[in-house]
């Protein structure tokens, strides 16, 4: 990174191969006891006794692999957007199953869609329109839209405040899916609002000015 400290580069790369060294001797520190209280059990069940030690042995530094790696691998699996305010761009990552995912503050809560080109409006399933403070069971549902599973029944409502990376909109209009919806639905209502929508290098990008 353009600008950084090289002495505080330097002094992080040792913290944490001391912190890589310390979780490597304490495995070995817990394993050599659990070996050491086997031992002392003795007799015929021995054999039997450092078997199941290699085991849980074995179990125990998969764990604490699968903990360190954890970080990285749950950002793969769902990558995370970058919001550039001052630049007005957003860019959200492509995710492994080759969408892009999207978050956004509506009403003051966090609510994730999956970015639909070919869907025409913001189609919100009834757990999220619940988690922004509408009432789904009090929703009119005088809409009808086919899916892959049939016709189903939406309603018109109005976003209050819709915003991501401290871009907003107000009284933004979106419907209310009444049937089973995987994730709520980022359509072309929304994304035309922004003045450029594009793919680079495995991410969307959308900029306003």
């Amino acid at each position: 990174m353009r600008g950084e400290n090289p002495a505080r580069r330097v002094y992080m790369s040792i913290m944490l191969q001391d912190l890589e060294t310390g979780q490597i001797l304490g495995a070995l520190f817990l394993v050599l006891i659990i070996i050491a209280m086997l031992l002392q059990m003795g007799g015929r069940n021995l054999h039997r006794s450092l078997q199941n030690a290699s085991i849980w042995a074995l179990i125990f530094v998969g764990a604490i692999a699968a903990a360190g790696l954890w970080e990285d691998i749950s950002g793969d699996l769902v990558p995370r957007q970058a919001s550039f305010a001052s630049e007005g761009r957003v860019e959200v990552p492509r995710s492994f199953d080759g969408h892009y995912y999207l978050t956004l503050e509506i009403n003051g809560n966090p609510v994730n869609f999956v970015v639909d080109t070919g869907a025409t409006e913001i189609v919100l399933r009834k757990e999220d329109a619940a988690l922004v403070g509408l009432d789904p069971n009090t929703l009119q549902y005088f809409g009808r839209a086919n899916t892959a599973n049939g016709e189903v029944r939406t309603a018109l409502v109005r976003l209050d405040q819709v915003s991501v990376g401290g871009i907003g909109d107000r009284n933004v209009p979106a419907y209310v899916n009444d049937g089973d919806l995987f994730q709520s639905l980022l359509g072309m209502s929304y994304l035309s609002r922004w003045d450029t929508l594009q793919i680079e290098d495995n991410k969307l990008v959308l900029i306003r000015q």
